[in-house]
């Protein structure tokens, strides 16, 4: 067992978590990858409570006739894109017709496995709760409510059974705990002797994180813990001193520039799209080529099923065009196995596309364009960078006044004769701080859904500086599961090649995203991983001792970025 909490305590002794909107990435820095968990927890449903289950893809929507005319009219346009775009060998590709496929594909019959070897049979438990994967094989009859705690990189918040917050707090406390004792083995009662990474995404709501700190330090008992961003934790599991940070998620792609250790506020975007979101574009692509396997979305295995095909299917890669034979396997709980071999075409690509054609997206609803907004100041914290920026300029403004009057002399008014006037200055008379200036664009809003390269142009071009703009331009990193389609680089490199302001086109653009032949999805978990591992990192960790006394004022003046 550990010792007692310190500063200096080994690797062995932290625990990592990266939870994310459908999987929880958890370790010790000295595991080579994270356990990778469904982050999903099945309640028992008690009398009396009404039946509520989060869908395991993200809801496509009921389109009117105009959105499905939009929606085709989209994937023409990228399909005359592709037919129009050269091989590597410089000969022009074609393409088989949707029609023609599903022709084909309507006829297959499947071919059953051998019977001897079934899938593993359906769960029937009384558990309070089950969490995981386990939840995959939980019979349909069992009458569990289940829940996804985190949403479009997000709380999980809604009106029905278990969208509280403190319902959501209470899913990831059980969840979190669960895994730390069946997956890491290490027993609850003996936390105080761990610390806790926290990996939160780059925006952040403040009452969330200090919310989370307090699940971490009070709740699961943690001896000690810090918070840290995605994307500077990607950029250290990456090695880089700078990058641009493109973060695909299942329900969310973020962006933002990172610079020694810092994302900057004003680069930072989320966009409410993600690998989820292509997955359906995927399925009704895979409808109009006759796809054979009845589909139920509402069915867990179906929906893991459409990922899983997705994963393994999309791509874009230009040197394969016409019509492809794909070979998969259906496992049921309790059943034998049916293979099917189908043929596709370019639907394969034009569903990995839609993150660059956002309007194929709209099939899962209308989406923003967020931004990280300023701080609305926490009453525990009364003495926040708010108040400071206030009481700055009120003394300034006193100090001249001061000075006016005495005509030079005799003004110097100390720190403690300045009063802080409970009444606003007028919008005229406030004067932004040196660092609001910089940050004034963090607040932008957007009425239209960007593009993955759009979303990246937007971020760089906010970067205050020249030189800035082109060192993001030079390294472009992308990390999460979303995007992991074969050749997606070198397309996102030639769109941006064509759209960089020449005054900061660098020498060579770089698109990774394999950063040290890493899985994308595990490069952010890596980061922190070794940050834990770092000399200073002993000036981060806040003991529970600490936040019981000074509460988010600790969290504010040791977390490692802006708060």
């Amino acid at each position: 067992m550990p010792e007692p909490f310190s500063e200096h305590l080994e690797a062995q002794a932290s625990i990592i978590l990266h939870p994310g909107s459908r999987y929880l990435r958890i370790g010790r820095p000295s595991d080579s990858v994270p356990h990778t968990i469904l982050h999903a927890i099945a309640r028992r449903r008690r009398s009396g409570i009404s039946s509520y289950s989060d869908p395991f893809l993200v809801p496509h929507v009921k389109l009117d006739g105009d959105a499905v005319q939009e929606l085709e009219e989209c994937r023409l346009k990228v399909s005359h894109i592709l037919q129009s775009s050269l091989m590597s060998d410089g000969s022009r590709r074609f393409a088989t017709p949707p029609q023609q496929i599903a022709v084909y594909n309507k006829r297959i019959q499947p071919i059953p496995g051998d019977e001897t070897e079934t899938s593993p049979p359906w769960v029937f438990t009384d558990k309070d709760y089950i969490v995981g994967d386990e939840i995959l094989s939980l019979h349909p009859s069992m009458e569990y409510n289940i829940h996804f705690p985190l949403m479009r990189g997000d709380f999980n918040l809604h009106c029905d059974v278990g969208g509280s917050i403190s319902a959501v707090l209470a899913d990831l406390e059980t969840i979190w705990g669960h895994c730390i004792s069946t997956v890491l083995n290490v027993p609850l009662k003996d936390l105080k002797f761990y610390r806790a990474v926290l990996i939160i995404p780059d925006i952040y709501n403040r009452d969330h994180i200090k919310k989370l700190t307090n699940l971490l330090l009070n709740g699961l008992g943690f001896g000690g813990c810090f918070v840290l961003q995605d994307h500077v934790a990607a950029t250290f599991g990456a090695g880089l001193g700078y990058a641009c940070v493109v973060d695909v998620g299942d329900q969310k792609t973020s962006v933002s520039c990172v610079e020694d250790a810092i994302s900057h506020p004003a680069t930072r975007l989320r966009l409410d799209y993600g690998g989820g979101d292509v997955t359906q574009v995927f399925y009704w692509l895979l409808k109009k080529s006759g796809f054979p396997h009845p589909v139920n979305l509402s069915r867990k295995l179906d929906a893991m099923l459409l990922n899983k095909l997705k994963h393994e299917f999309c791509h874009v890669n230009l040197n394969e065009c016409g019509a492809q034979e794909k070979t998969f396997t259906v496992h049921s709980p309790g059943e034998v196995s049916s293979t099917y071999t189908i043929q596709m075409g370019d639907e394969l690509i034009v569903a990995a596309l839609s993150l660059f054609y956002p309007d194929l997206l709209k099939i899962t609803g209308s989406k923003s364009t967020i931004t990280q907004k300023p701080n609305p100041g926490d009453p525990d914290d009364p003495f926040d960078e708010n108040y400071l920026r206030e009481t700055s300029r009120r003394g300034g403004r006193e100090a001249a006044e001061a000075m006016e009057v005495g005509g030079g002399e005799g003004g110097d008014a100390g720190e403690e004769d300045i009063v802080v006037d409970d009444q606003p200055l007028p919008p005229a008379q406030i004067v932004p701080s040196a660092s609001s200036r910089n940050d004034t664009t963090a607040f932008t809003s957007y009425d239209k859904l960007l593009s993955l390269e759009q979303a990246i142009l937007t971020s760089i071009e906010r970067c205050q500086s020249d030189e800035m703009k082109r060192k993001m331009y030079s390294s472009i990193l992308i990390v999460g599961g979303g995007a992991k389609f074969k050749n997606i680089g070198k397309w996102l490199q030639s769109r941006l090649a064509l759209q960089i302001p020449v005054a900061y086109r660098p020498e060579q653009i770089e698109v990774i995203t394999r950063a040290k032949d890493m899985d994308p999805c595990m490069t952010s978990w890596k980061g922190a991983a070794l940050m834990t591992c770092l000399e200073g990192s002993g000036e981060l960790w806040i003991q529970q001792s600490e936040w019981n006394k000074h509460g988010v004022k600790i969290l504010r003046e040791k977390c490692p970025f802006i708060w």
